[in-house]
This record gives structure tokens, C-alpha cells and sequence, in this order.
């Protein structure tokens, strides 16, 4: 027998989200939280204890939330209105789309919990929406970090950047990526593996996955370029067309195949750089489960992806 497979550190981004969050309000007193009841869900709880008078509470009332964050943004303050991604964009999405967006508040939005997270609570908490509606509106800043580094960054970004936010934040535990010249900047993908015989675009819980598919591929004489595409809009085009060139895309996302990340990259290589792509998702409402029973059962996987990827190399004679 062999020896067994090193296991790897994994890390709940939230956990990265409030350092950061506290690390800011220490630096700049116009920082607050806003929150839905989620003080432990969204692990404010030393923020609060720190800053008793800057976290305000608003119980389970998502669009008084995002309306007094929207307020206080006016009033000269940096809220991080913060609670389950799937409560805060569904309920509260005429307040994102009127108070925040169309109004140009300087909100962050902090959706917690994304994606499958709460699996075994069903359609009803699951967020894989989150994404594909909130990029259809205008002038929202959309951000899906893959790693507890790159969510740290991601909320120093927003909060550094004039406007309103969503910040996409995943409780499941992830891997932290290894970069060798890490830099984060709102609006711009990074690439973590080069290649040139197909391109792998995935960001959050997926990126980690992305980069397992491609030493699979790696294997079999593949070379896959993997590019991590945190900011959905505005979105990387430069990358993208780069990614296209190689021929093939596949895309990769802890939300619905339609209208998230892949249906962003897929409505730019159709006007601009047509390309055949396979875009790995989750189709609709699902069953009750397990977050990891999800992922596998739909195929948001390392051979999911790798998968993909072979079926496009096979269609084009590769």
C-alpha cells in the first residue's frame, strides 16, 4: 500500500471576511455592519463586541437592512450590510436595485452562506440565483472570491472603492490557493495555471476544483489553462478573449449554469469571439442534501470539470 495522501488545510471564508471587516473599522470609523439577525451566521460577533455601536441589528427584515445600509451610505458611512446570500438578494432586491445601485450608494453587500452552503435546508436557502440577477443590474459591482485571501482583499477592495458592492461569501471550506505574485484588484481575473490547449474559468468554491481538473488533464497530455475569475462584473474581456483563443472554455460555478459567470462569458465570446464552451453548474432547483452530496450529484467536481474539458477536446478532433 502506498502512503496516504496528505490532507490539506481548508478554511471558511467568513472567517477572512470579518478580520478584514474589523481590521477596517479599527482603521476608519466609518465603517458599520448592517445585519438580517446573523450576528453568529455571519460571525460578527467580536465586531460587535469591539464595536458595539457600529454594528446595527435590524432582526429578519432584509429590506429595512439593505434601506438603512442605503441610509447610512448617504450619510457619509461604509455599511457592510451583511446576512444569507439567499435572503439578502432575493427579498431585498428592489432595495439593491433602487437604494444601492441606481442610487450609487456605497454599500456592500455580503452575501454569506452562498451557493449550496445550506444544503440539507433545500431550494429555499440554497443561493445559486444570487449571481445571475444581481449581474443584470446596472452599475453593481459583483465579486466571488475563491479563497479566505482573496475574500480579504475582496472587502478591502470594496471598501476602498466608491459605489455599491456584493461581495459573495462562501462558508464551505476551501483550500488556500497558492499564487506567485498575489494581487487582487476589483475587475480583473487572474491566471493560475497556464495553457494552451483549452481554458478552465471558474471562481469561488469552483476555483480550487478547476485547478484538480487540470492536473487530470495535465495527465493525459492536456494543457489547460485555469483562470480564476473572481470579478463577474465588471468582467475581465481581455482575459476572456485570451481564454478563447486557446479554442475551447470551460466555465465553472457554485450557481445556476444560466445567467452567472458562464452565461457572462458566454454572451462575450458570442458577439465577440465565438467559441464552443461547456459551462458547469447547477441546472435548477435541486433535491435536498448535503452541500458535498450537491456538488457531486451535479457534477461541480474536479472530474466534472475534467470532463467537460474532453468532451469539447473530442468534438474539435483533439
Amino acid at each position: 500500500m502506498g502512503a496516504p495522501a496528505p490532507s490539506i488545510d481548508l478554511f471558511d471564508c467568513r472567517d477572512a471576511y470579518v478580520r478584514a471587516v474589523e481590521e477596517l473599522a479599527a482603521q476608519d470609523d466609518r465603517i458599520v455592519a448592517v445585519v438580517n439577525d446573523s450576528v453568529g451566521s455571519s460571525k460578527l460577533g467580536k465586531f460587535r463586541d469591539r464595536f458595539p455601536e457600529r454594528l446595527i441589528n435590524v432582526g429578519i427584515a432584509e429590506q429595512n437592512m439593505v434601506g438603512v445600509g442605503a441610509g447610512l451610505a448617504n450619510g457619509g458611512k461604509i455599511p457592510f450590510v451583511s446576512g444569507a446570500s439567499c435572503f439578502l438578494t432575493a427579498r431585498a432586491m428592489e432595495q439593491i436595485k433602487a437604494d444601492c445601485a441606481y442610487s450609487q450608494q456605497n454599500v456592500k453587500l455580503c452575501g454569506i452562506s452562498s451557493g449550496v452552503a445550506y444544503g440539507e435546508l433545500g431550494a429555499t436557502h440554497h443561493s445559486i440565483e444570487d449571481v445571475a440577477w444581481l449581474r443584470a443590474v446596472d452599475k453593481l459591482t459583483v465579486i466571488v472570491p475563491a479563497d479566505p485571501w482573496q475574500t480579504a482583499e475582496a472587502i478591502r477592495a470594496s471598501a476602498a472603492h466608491d459605489g455599491p458592492v456584493y461581495i459573495r461569501i462562501s462558508r464551505m471550506p476551501v483550500p488556500e490557493l497558492t499564487r506567485t505574485d498575489p494581487v487582487f484588484a476589483i475587475g480583473r481575473g487572474e491566471v493560475l495555471r497556464d495553457g494552451d490547449d483549452i481554458a478552465i474559468i471558474a471562481n469561488g468554491t469552483l476555483v480550487h476544483r478547476a485547478l484538480a481538473a487540470a492536473e487530470q488533464l495535465a495527465a493525459e497530455g492536456v494543457a489547460a489553462r485555469v483562470i480564476n475569475m473572481a470579478t463577474v462584473s465588471p468582467l475581465d474581456t481581455e482575459l476572456v478573449a485570451q481564454a478563447a483563443a486557446t479554442g475551447a472554455i470551460v466555465t465553472a460555478e457554485e450557481g445556476l449554469r444560466q445567467g452567472g459567470l458562464g452565461g457572462a462569458i458566454a454572451e462575450f465570446c458570442a458577439e465577440h469571439q465565438p467559441v464552443p464552451m461547456r459551462r458547469i453548474g447547477f441546472p435548477g432547483f435541486m433535491p435536498t442534501g448535503s452541500a458535498s452530496w450537491l456538488m457531486e450529484h451535479f457534477g461541480l467536481t474536479a472530474t466534472g470539470i475534467a470532463d467537460a474539458a474532453r468532451e469539447l477536446i473530442a468534438a474539435r478532433g483533439g
